[in-house]
């Protein structure tokens, strides 16, 4: 039965990387032809102010770095659930219903969140592609404009949370070290609203190769850990072929990357991260596992903040990773110090989980 268990947990997850790295070169020459990559560099950030520190730093104009390379990760997760249930009807045993990992409890609403994430995400990755940017791509940093994807953003998480508090009857928060406290229907969901917004904001870690995919693969991975602990099995097995795939996409996202995540995979991933945190009822530890990324979006708050009270600077330029990068840090040192941090986050994450 162990034995069974691990199988269930583990080779979806290696079966999501093998669909990921055959899927890649077509999806690689698809997003070529049809010129799927970034527009222009963005001269201005949100206030308005020029940005050409940031814009050297990244020049995509020179490399046509392709975008939507995250549609390997969540065409991925969506091939390997399929092949998994398919099996599961094809061959129906007391075996293979028990290697199949959907569930309406536990993986129904990621799968949906990851399905919408990458729906919306993709839309605004096409408005911001050379291809069909067109008159549509007028915001300052291409594509939606942030009030639009923040609207959106919005809604899903008051959608969600209505789910989690109506229909699964959830009204609860877990506090470390202290237990479940209640927070009522309103309250819960507009917290879960909130989380789902703060998560969303990480985007602003997909900046540098290799960055947003070994970060995410630390955070996937805790959460797995966690899902496993409380034998929710299905939501580890889901969190680990998750992780499979983005494994995948940083084959080819690696310095020198082919394609970036962009927002399809963002906010696919952000989103189901949103629900699994909630349904292991361990959104608490987020702050711990996904501490890079809190770091990373704090350091643009600060940075709009510092300028708008203080008149100067408080980095070289924000998000934090090009702080980094303009004091002469060398791209791979960033990433590949990022990712060691976003491991010993999700270990240090995960202990805490066990413990409380």
């Amino acid at each position: 039965m162990i034995s069974l268990t691990i199988f269930k947990v583990l080779m979806p997850a290696v079966l999501s990387f093998i669909i990921g790295i055959l899927f890649s070169p077509p999806l690689i020459s698809f997003l070529r032809k049809h010129k799927i990559w970034k527009k222009k560099n963005v001269g201005k950030s949100i206030d308005g102010s020029l940005i050409s520190i940031t814009a050297t730093l990244h020049n995509d104009e020179e490399r046509k770095l392709l975008r939507m390379g995250g549609i390997v990760i969540w065409f991925s997760v969506f091939a390997t659930t399929a092949i998994f249930l398919l099996i599961s009807w094809i061959f129906p045993s007391s075996i293979t219903e028990k290697i199949e990992f959907i569930s309406r409890n536990q993986t129904w609403l990621p799968l949906i969140a990851m399905l919408v994430g990458a729906i919306v995400g993709g839309v605004d990755d096409l408005l911001v592609a050379e291809a069909f940017g067109g008159s549509l791509n007028s915001y300052v940093g291409g594509g939606l404009s942030f009030p639009v994807r923040l609207v959106a953003v919005s809604l899903l998480g008051l959608g969600m949370g209505a789910w989690f508090y109506y229909k699964l009857d959830v009204s609860a928060v877990y506090i470390p070290f202290h237990g479940g406290v209640v927070v009522g229907g309103l309250l819960f969901i507009l917290f879960f609203t909130l989380v789902t917004v703060a998560l969303f904001s990480t985007s602003v870690i997909d900046g540098v190769d290799g960055l947003s995919g070994g970060i995410f693969s630390a955070i996937f991975t805790a959460y797995g850990f966690i899902a496993y602990y409380q034998q929710q099995i299905d939501i580890a097995a889901l969190c680990f072929v998750i992780v499979g795939a983005i494994f995948a996409f940083l084959w080819f996202n690696v310095p020198p990357a082919t394609y970036m995540m962009a927002e399809t995979g963002i906010m696919a991933l952000t989103l189901s991260l949103s629900v699994i945190a909630f349904l292991t009822d361990s959104v608490m530890y987020l702050p711990i596992i996904a501490l890079p990324l809190v770091i990373t979006t704090g350091s643009v708050i600060l940075q709009l903040l510092w300028k708008k009270i203080f008149k100067r600077k408080l980095f070289i330029v924000a998000p934090l990773h090009h702080h980094f990068e303009a004091k002469g840090w060398a791209k791979a040192q960033v990433t590949m110090r990022y990712w060691i941090i976003s491991y010993m986050c999700a270990m240090l994450g995960v202990v805490v989980a066990l413990i409380s």
